[in-house]
């Protein structure tokens, strides 16, 4: 079947959500990464027998992750009239009774963590029903209830390897309607009225970038997805790809529209497997629906997307060194301009973002700029995708609008340290961000308010330190990880971080002098200032702040 008309869209709709709601008692594992790895695939396996053998009236699918990686594995069961319940923690020995008891319309209570009756999936509202009295429902639960899901709207609920329970939740009718009734300047000129953000770390305007890839000559153009998150403690990216695959597609599948451009490209990373096997079934479904390929929606326009997998060097988030990654080169950066959008992937304009930045245009397409706008801060609008690791309580995903304090992420939504110890400190960033010290949580996260206190968005990853924690510590790991990644161009970065690595080396061991202090911070402000890309520029964000906010630990080390 190929889907050319609004009659077909609309019939494929019908048809995932039939998927979703079957009418008999669904049951979904999560089967991200997060929860393959606590033994979500032997549960998932474990209950397909028991299904196969005893109960075959029951739906089973594989979900993705839902964000509460700390109580996973998470298992969502759906009965016909009730209220979605999401299981925690769950083990293969309790795969028969919940199974049994799903057959009977009823859920084990003490694996409850906690039921939906209504949820908005943005797109497109799916209504679960009631019921359930003695289960909290979702916004009852802190770590949910101050979020606000726009980019993982889906995730966990539906099934990733299948097209029609996206299309069910409201999915591809923002494509169809960007392309069938829109002109290409009016979709850019929403995503810009929009004010969406690059969510890659430099904050660019989406619209302002995709105006100039579209104004730029040559007919043959790139569009691609930076998919390389290379942060350690970050995995934003990764889950939102294993867990709703389609989003992305249809988000380039727009942007592709808008800029007149017929090939795409998402860079991933080859650790990212299962990522990596999800998008692969995506593109298929695609394909056979019409969605990607030749004449799409019947529209004259043709539009494919390809995979490239790069190495994992964490220089390749860099979009000048992943340009070059992408044509089978060392990925090393080089000077700008020209610009991608000007000179990008084989010498043609090439407009590039992140993950999360094409995940957010099917929603301003259905939504509007208007309503976009609404969430989040002046000039800083939307919503964020963190992942909260390190010595936090909620290890998780979490998404929240730009704007949100640090405090309300790391002690509402994360519950503070793990096991009842004091936060000392979060970093933002990855290894290009810098630490904030607990008195500064009230900072609000959005681009600018970060930078004021010496640290940056980045993809999203959000470190937490407690009490236990040496600062200095932390500076060297970080420090170790941007040296080790340098891809040795130019001198300040590639000589510059390994001596800042041995000042810290000596600190560490007690060896070090008030010399090698001052020297240590001439270093890093002479590496940020003339290194060539953002790689230098950035590394040395963790030793400028652990120097400002923790300097007495600093001290402590010098050598007696």
């Amino acid at each position: 079947m190929k889907i050319q008309s609004a009659r077909d869209l609309e019939s494929a709709r019908r048809e995932g959500l039939i998927k979703i709601q079957p009418g008999r008692p669904r049951i979904g594992v999560g089967t991200s990464s997060c929860g393959i790895a606590v033994g979500g695939m032997a549960l998932y396996e474990r209950m397909k027998k028991i299904i196969q053998d005893e109960y075959p009236d029951i739906s089973l699918v594989k979900t993705g992750c839902i964000g509460f990686c700390k109580e996973e594995p998470i298992v969502s069961v759906s009965i016909p009239g009730k209220s979605l319940v999401l299981l925690h923690k769950v083990q293969p020995d309790d795969a028969e009774r919940i199974i049994s008891l799903a057959m009977e319309g009823r859920v084990p209570q003490e694996l409850a963590l906690c039921k939906i009756q209504d949820w908005d999936h943005i797109t497109g509202s799916l209504v679960h029903g009631g019921g359930f009295d003695g289960i909290k429902d979702y916004d009852e639960i802190p770590f949910f209830a101050n979020q606000k899901k726009i980019i993982l709207r889906n995730c966990g609920l539906i099934n990733p390897e299948d097209i029609m329970e996206y299309i069910g939740t409201g999915g591809y009718f923002p494509a169809f309607k960007a392309i069938t009734s829109m002109e290409p300047e009016a979709v850019i000129e929403e995503v810009k009225r929009s004010g969406l953000r690059g969510r890659g770390g430099a904050g660019f305007p989406a619209g302002i970038k995709w105006e100039i890839t579209k104004k730029a000559s040559g007919e043959e153009k790139y569009i691609v997805c930076n998919a390389d998150e290379g942060d350690p403690g970050a995995y934003m990216n990764r889950n939102e790809m294993e867990s709703d695959p389609h989003m992305l597609l249809e988000g380039m599948l727009i942007g592709a529209y808008a800029m007149g451009v017929h090939e795409g490209l998402i860079y991933i990373r080859a650790e990212y497997p299962l990522a990596i096997e999800r998008l692969m079934v995506a593109l298929d479904q695609a394909r056979s629906l019409g969605l990607l390929g030749k004449n799409i929606l019947n529209s004259g326009f043709d539009f494919d997307i390809q995979i490239a997998t790069g190495a994992g060097a964490f220089v390749c988030g860099e979009s000048t060194a992943l340009a070059a990654s992408i044509e089978g080169k060392t990925g090393r950066p080089r000077i700008r301009p020209p610009r991608l959008t000007e000179k990008g992937v084989f010498g043609r304009p090439t407009d590039l973002n992140n993950v999360e930045t094409w995940c957010n245009v099917p929603v301003i397409i259905a939504k509007g700029a208007s309503w976009f706008s609404s969430v989040g801060a002046k000039g800083n609008t939307g919503t964020k995708v963190f992942s909260l690791v390190g010595k936090v309580d909620n290890v998780g995903m979490v998404e929240v609008p730009l704007g949100t304090s640090l405090n309300t992420i790391i002690f509402d939504i994360g519950n503070g340290g793990a096991q009842g110890r004091r936060v000392k400190a979060v970093q933002t960033g990855g290894p290009s961000g810098g630490c904030i010290p607990v008195r500064l949580f009230d900072t609000p996260v959005d681009y600018e308010s970060l930078n004021k206190v010496g640290t940056m968005m980045g993809s999203g990853g959000l470190v937490v330190m407690d009490e236990d924690t040496n600062m200095a510590d932390i500076a060297r790991y970080f420090i170790s990880f941007a040296s080790g990644e340098s891809c040795g161009k130019c001198v300040p970065c590639r000589e510059g971080l390994k001596h800042m690595l041995l000042i810290l080396n000596r600190l560490i061991a007690g060896k070090g002098t008030v010399k090698d202090l001052n020297l240590l911070k001439e270093l890093s402000e002479t590496v940020q200032k003339t290194s060539l890309c953002g790689l230098g520029q950035t590394a040395p964000n963790p030793v400028l702040t652990t120097m400002q906010y923790f300097k007495e630990e600093y001290d402590e080390l010098l050598e007696a």
